[in-house]
């Protein structure tokens, strides 16, 4: 009988032998499984056929630690505004402890190969373009969502290594607002999950500063809560280091923290609890965290492909923002569309500028406004410096017109300080017929919500962007002097500027606090609800 040390030789050996043994037998069965994925893969869509060509045809999801480590990383979606559920994560680890329990054919196993590779595109879709089809809730919807090709072969690698963050980075937007929206909603559903914000009591009169009321510790909390107060005791409860002051007292500290909510808001930033800041202050958290979750699809539509140098006018935000050339941002005020005439979301490119322009009145704004006015008093037409013009262009007489029946006529707005477009028009190709414009009507601009055009996008200082837009595509010209001669003129620029009409409820500051601005255009609803539909199949 050979000994202990002698059989230690034998023994490796036998070892050695039964692991090759299982790794040919392993080789042969993922071998057999790659033979049945061929079998139907020319009949699947191109996403999967072009991920497995990827793979050279090697099968992804066969062993139990890879289906696992992704069925928790679906559910880790939720931080990205995603539903985990959509995906079936639960679903997938069963079907695949029965392929493996009942040693099913390759082609079942192929089966559960292809059904978990499309989960994973569809997953990785819906992070980089969105879940919801923007023209599904959007008719008027013009903005492409211009999303790179995915690295296949870099999420092949990254499934492989159960790298399945890695895998959704790649697809998800990389620009900082998503990020941003991604840590806002982690910092929201964790003040969900500590019970949210105290509800301030229905007030008759506003709350101003000085005042001494029971509600003002409820309010140091609420604004504690969000953080725009430190949370400390003596911000609680004021008094409690020196006991004397009143912790009902609205004092100086709260009333900065209030403006700061209220700037933070779009409200008018006085300090003073008045219905609209104390109905955002009781707006609860799962409202704030279910509008993070539409802008994070709105970022996902748009936060790809970005050029370098572009104008981005953020149509909930009233603002305004050319990324220049050299890294600097130009910002500003902007008036936007009335909720009943809506500025549209598009992207275009800015071709060329108006000095000086006219104004013909758009049939809308013809028949809805202008022509009841004029019904009432003809005089109306001369106070606004406007010509009446037959559908060649020949000036008609004002008082030769059957104003309650007009036919086909134009009223046209000479230049000048009361035009209605102002000193200067960017113009963009859109259906809409939409630009931007300079406007008479400045004192709009000292307003924090500022829905008041019939569409267009009023600029404040349109003149420094215009020159800005000249000078960073080597067009030649003056504005202020172009403008001074008061000649009507267009000057197309050397090279075209892109451009981005987005609207956005949420978005990260340029301190990185989220800014939560009115659904002026009531839009938030119909995307969140196609956002929370159950995916088919």
């Amino acid at each position: 009988m050979p000994s202990a040390k002698g059989l230690m030789p034998l023994i490796l050996v036998v070892g050695m032998l039964l692991s090759m043994s299982g790794w040919a037998l392993a080789e042969e069965g993922e071998a057999a499984v790659a033979d049945a994925l061929a079998e139907r893969l020319a009949e699947k869509e191109a996403g999967l056929r072009d991920f497995y060509a990827a793979r050279e045809g090697r099968p992804a999801w066969q062993e139990a630690e890879t289906v696992g480590g992704f069925a928790a990383a679906l559910r880790s979606l939720e931080a990205d505004g995603l539903t985990p559920q959509d995906y079936r994560p639960d679903a997938l680890v069963a079907g695949y402890r029965q392929v493996q329990a009942e040693e099913q054919a390759p082609a079942a196993r192929a089966r559960f190969d292809l059904q978990a590779s499309r989960i994973l595109l569809t997953a990785l879709r819906h992070l980089q373009r969105g879940k919801v089809d923007p023209h599904s809730i959007d008719p008027d919807w013009e903005v492409p969502i211009d999303a790179p090709p995915l690295d296949l072969a870099a999420v092949s690698r990254a499934v492989d290594g159960q790298r399945f963050e890695q895998a959704f980075a790649l697809a998800r937007p990389s620009a900082a607002p998503y990020e941003r929206l991604r840590a806002g909603l982690a910092r929201y559903r964790h003040i969900e999950r500590q019970g949210g914000w105290p509800k301030l009591p229905q007030r008759q009169q506003s709350l101003r500063p000085g005042d001494i009321h029971d509600d003002v510790p409820l309010l140091r909390e609420r604004l504690a809560i969000i953080g725009e107060l430190e949370v400390m005791v003596a911000d609680l409860f004021p008094g409690v280091e020196s006991g004397a002051a009143d912790p009902r007292r609205y004092d100086d500290a709260l009333v900065e923290a209030v403006k700061r909510f209220q700037r933070r808001h779009l409200l008018e930033v006085d300090g003073i609890i008045g219905p609209r800041t104390q109905e955002a202050l009781n707006v609860p958290v799962g409202e704030r965290i279910a509008q993070i979750r539409v802008n994070l699809e709105r970022a996902r539509w748009l936060l790809h492909g970005l050029p370098d140098s572009f104008v981005l006018v953020d149509i909930a935000g009233y603002r305004i923002s050319y990324f220049r050339p050299d890294g600097r941002v130009w910002r500003s005020r902007i008036v936007v569309g009335r909720p009943y005439r809506r500025t549209p979301s598009l992207r275009s490119a800015i071709t060329h500028l108006t000095l000086n322009p006219t104004w013909t009145v758009p049939p809308t704004i013809l028949r809805e406004d202008v022509l009841p006015k004029v019904r009432r008093d003809l005089g109306y037409l001369w106070r606004e410096d406007l010509m009446v013009l037959g559908p060649s262009g020949q000036r008609l007489d004002p008082r030769e017109v059957d104003w309650s029946r007009p036919g086909n006529i134009m009223l046209r707005q000479r230049p000048g300080p009361q035009n209605a477009l102002g000193r200067v028009v960017l113009r963009f190709p859109n259906e809409h017929l939409v630009y931007l414009h300079d406007t008479p009507a400045q004192g709009l601009f000292a307003s924090e919500q500022r829905a008041f055009s019939s569409g267009c996008i009023r600029v404040q200082g349109v003149l420094e962007l215009a020159q800005h837009l000249f000078d960073d595509t080597g067009t030649p010209a003056h504005v202020a002097s172009l403008v001074a001669k008061g000649a009507t003129r267009n000057i197309y620029l050397e090279r075209p500027v892109p451009v981005i009409l987005h609207y956005w409820t949420v978005h990260p500051g340029e301190d990185g606090e989220l800014v939560f601005r009115p659904d002026i255009y009531q839009r938030d609803a119909a995307l969140l609800s196609a956002l929370d539909r159950p995916l088919s199949g």
